[in-house]
């Protein structure tokens, strides 16, 4: 049994989700708007975001909204924060690396989050206490601890985005891992760490759409979360480090020794 309010968002993304699916499949038709390099806003966006609040709104008429498109929607009681689209520019090059995000967060914790990624038709999502799940199978961490045989994802930083350091924090995790891996989408990543395909992921310059659902995963998969310098990690943070806990220390060590 779903607890309820998942059911909620569950038929909020699924629904949305038929919109992105049919955009997915006509994407060379897409009237695309560029917000600044790289930051691109497409008709199904604004499409998907729409959907989204409509059904969430019906549920919630009195919550706060956090939407990548719309901005914030004041309200009375809980908060729901909304990505349309996380991955936007895989979804515009025809990359199937993208989900729609929603997640509940009441007195600056986070209860409840789902990430739905309709063209591969995973449903990821957790609420507290009860476990992170795919498709109805509960998802965990993986046990690796050696960092030579890890996975870590990253996101990287474009055009005015690249910070100080990051080629540095790139050549250091490349050295002692078999790889670094980047999906374009945090809340993607962050699944994917939940579920054991990727060992750690890391990036900064966040918004809390991306990453919202992500953190409740790994948290409820048996991960851990952090500042990549090791601090703790908050609703208002920008930066993420997440793990499998067993090479967390490892790779905060790692991004900070340079």
């Amino acid at each position: 049994m779903l607890p309820a309010t998942i059911n909620i968002f569950e038929k909020a993304a699924r629904k949305a989700g038929r919109i992105l699916a049919r955009d997915f499949g006509e994407i060379e038709n897409l009237q695309i708007q560029s917000k600044s390099i790289g930051d691109f806003v497409t008709s199904a966006d604004l499409k998907v975001e729409q959907s989204l609040l409509e059904t969430l709104r019906y549920y919630y008429p009195n919550a706060n909204f956090i939407t990548e498109e719309s901005g914030v929607i004041e309200g009375q009681e809980e908060t729901i924060v909304i990505d349309p689209i996380d991955g936007t520019s895989n979804f515009i090059h025809g990359i199937p690396h993208v989900g729609i995000v929603i997640g509940k967060i009441v007195d600056d914790k986070i209860t409840d989050g789902i990430i739905f990624n309709p063209i591969l038709n995973e449903f990821y999502w957790a609420s507290e206490g009860k476990g992170a799940w795919c498709n109805n199978k509960r998802i965990r961490v993986s046990k690796r601890q050696d960092l030579s045989s890890c996975l870590i994802g990253t996101g990287c930083p474009f055009g005015s985005r690249i910070y100080k350091n990051y080629y540095k924090e790139l050549d250091s995790i490349s050295q002692l891992t078999a790889g670094v891996r980047r999906l374009g989408a945090a809340s993607i990543d962050l699944a994917y760490v939940a579920s054991g395909k990727i060992d750690g992921f890391w990036e900064k310059d966040l918004n809390l759409w991306d990453v919202v659902s992500g953190v409740l995963l790994v948290k409820e998969a048996g991960g851990r979360l952090s500042l990549p310098n090791g601090a703790r990690w908050d609703i208002k943070s920008r930066d993420i480090l997440a793990s499998n806990t067993l090479i967390h220390n490892k790779l905060v060590e790692n991004l900070t020794l340079l």
